[in-house]
């Protein structure tokens, strides 16, 4: 492993260690803002690539005990994820390198179909930022803000993220949900 993703690694095991989500989730938000703002993750060339079909979402480490794994996202320039959750697992998301957009959303069932409004204005993030989210309060949109260039963000989940639900808005206004299966690329 790269120098930065040994020191990664190591941080977040001892991150395991601190209790419930609501600690774990803080601890590695600190982490990353910390790794991820003095940028020292120096990730293989393969991290950097973007797909033209859609976001890459490649596996960095997963945890012998299945404790947390680790994803790194690249984002092509107008790339985004539709609403979203992370299949009833912590998640904690951090930039790399770019600037990315982060709309939080509010999302009701109304029998077969949903309600999803923004909690609020979508938020720039910056590289060495990072941000946790705890089901069921977990529905996002994530977006590469900048028009002309890649940005890429790491992913620490509280296991494997092999599903997930999304909305996607039908003609009438209301949301349709689907369960996406997950996988990596390359």
């Amino acid at each position: 492993m790269e120098s930065g993703v040994t020191e990664l690694v190591d941080r977040l095991n001892r991150a395991m260690d601190v209790g419930a989500p609501e600690a774990i989730t803080l601890r590695v938000k600190d982490e990353l803002e910390d790794l991820l703002g003095r940028q020292t993750l120096d990730l293989p060339t393969r991290f950097r690539v973007p797909r033209q079909e859609g976001y890459a979402r490649r596996l960095l480490y997963r945890d012998p005990d299945n404790r947390y794994t680790v994803i790194v996202m690249t984002w092509a320039p107008g790339q985004a994820t539709p609403v979203h959750d992370h299949g009833g697992l912590w998640c904690v998301e951090g930039v790399v390198e770019g600037q990315m957009q982060v709309t939080q959303y509010d999302v009701h069932s109304l029998g077969d179909r949903f309600e999803v409004t923004p909690l609020s204005a979508p938020i720039a993030a910056d590289v060495g930022s990072a941000g946790r989210l705890i089901p069921p309060v977990d529905y996002h949109v994530l977006a590469n803000a900048q028009p002309d260039a890649t940005s890429i963000t790491l992913h620490v989940y509280g296991g494997e993220l092999d599903s997930c639900r999304i909305y996607t808005q039908g003609p009438d206004g209301c949301y349709k949900e689907s369960i996406r299966a997950l996988s990596y690329h390359d």
